[in-house]
C-alpha cells in the first residue's frame, strides 16, 4: 500500500502542470537551468528518479525540502507530534462522547433522547469544520476571551500543560466532528441489533441488572463494528486536520502540507503523503488486532 501511494504521488507531482520544472525562473540562464535540473534530478527518467527516491526512503531519507534546504524527514519530525496529539485527542473525544450517546439512543429508541442524538449527529455531519472553527473562535476567543484562538502554547508558557490544553481544546472539538457522528450512529445500530440476540434475553432472564446486561454483555459485542468503522474513519480524521490546523494556526502536518503545496515543495509533499499513509496503515492494523480483544470468538478462531 505504501509503495502504491508513494508511486502515485510521485507520478502526479512530476507530471501535473506546474510540477518541479516550474521552479525554474523564466530569466534564468541556460547554465542555471541545467544546474537546477541536475539538482532536482530532472535529467533522469521518471522511473529512475522514483527508484532512487524509494531507495533513500527505505533508509529514512525522504529527500531535501526545496523551501528550507532541510531534510524532509527533519521537517516532518518537527510537526508530526503536534498532529498526532491533535488527532488522538479528537479521537478520544469522539469515543468518550460517541459511545455513551449511541448507547443512550439505543436504549431510548424512538424517544426524545433518541431524536435529540439524531439531530446532533446530522448537524455534526452537515456543518463544515472550517465554519465551526471560525464560529468558536469568534465566540470563545473574541467575545468571551475564554480560550486562545491559535497556536500550541502562549509565548513564555512552553512548559505549562494547562495552557497547552487550552490551545488544544477548540481544534480537538472541531476535528472530532468529522468522526463523532459516525461513532454515535454505528454504536446505536450495532447495539440495537445485539439487544435482540438470545444471549441478551437469557442474561436478562437470569436476573442480571439492566446495566450489567448492556455494558458487560451486549456492548462489548456491539463495539466490534464500531471499532471497524473507526478504523475506516482514520483517514478522514487525518485529512480533516488540514482544515482544522489551518483555521487554528496549529503547527502540524496538515498546515505543513498546505505550506508545501503553496511553496511547490515537491519532495516535502511526497514525504508528508507517505508518512500520513504509513500512520493510517499502522492504525488500521491495530484496529484489526483490537477485534481479538473485543470478541473472544475471533481470538479462538
Amino acid at each position: 500500500m505504501l509503495i502504491l501511494v508513494s508511486a502515485i504521488t510521485f507520478l502526479l507531482v512530476n507530471l501535473a502542470p506546474g510540477g518541479p520544472a516550474s521552479l525554474m525562473r523564466m530569466d534564468a540562464t541556460p547554465e542555471q537551468r541545467e544546474a537546477l535540473t541536475r539538482r532536482l534530478g530532472l535529467d533522469q527518467p521518471l522511473p529512475v528518479r522514483y527508484v532512487q527516491w524509494l531507495g533513500g526512503a527505505v533508509h529514512g531519507d525522504l529527500g531535501t525540502s526545496l523551501s528550507s534546504s532541510e531534510p524532509v524527514a527533519f521537517r516532518i519530525e518537527q510537526r508530526l507530534p503536534n498532529t498526532l496529539e491533535l488527532a488522538a485527542t479528537a479521537l478520544a473525544v469522539s469515543i468518550v462522547l460517541g459511545i455513551p450517546l449511541g448507547v443512550l439512543a439505543a436504549l431510548r429508541r424512538n424517544s426524545l433522547p433518541d431524536f435529540a442524538v439524531a439531530v446532533i449527529s446530522v448537524v455534526g455531519l452537515s456543518v463544515p469544520a472550517f465554519w465551526l472553527g471560525i464560529i468558536l473562535i469568534l465566540l470563545l476567543s473574541v467575545e468571551l476571551n475564554w480560550l486562545p484562538s491559535s497556536g500550541v502554547v502562549s509565548s513564555g508558557s512552553e512548559g505549562d500543560m494547562g495552557d497547552r490544553l487550552q490551545h488544544l481544546l477548540m481544534p480537538a472539538v472541531v476535528l472530532s466532528t468529522t468522526v463523532l457522528p459516525y461513532v454515535v450512529r454505528f454504536t446505536r445500530s450495532a447495539l440495537l441489533e445485539v439487544l435482540g440476540q438470545d444471549y441478551v434475553r437469557t442474561a436478562t432472564a437470569k436476573g442480571l441488572s439492566r446495566l450489567r446486561v448492556v455494558y458487560a454483555h451486549a456492548l462489548r459485542n456491539a463495539l466490534v463494528p464500531v471499532v471497524s468503522i473507526i478504523g475506516t474513519l482514520l483517514p478522514r480524521l487525518v485529512g480533516g486536520s488540514v482544515v482544522t490546523e489551518a483555521v487554528f494556526g496549529w503547527p502540524g502536518m496538515g498546515r505543513l502540507a498546505v505550506e508545501a503545496a503553496n511553496g511547490r515543495d515537491y519532495p516535502l509533499i511526497v514525504g508528508i503523503t507517505v508518512v500520513v499513509s504509513a500512520i493510517v496503515v499502522v492504525t488500521s492494523f491495530v484496529v484489526d488486532l483490537a477485534y481479538t480483544w473485543l470478541d473472544p470468538r475471533i481470538r479462538l478462531a
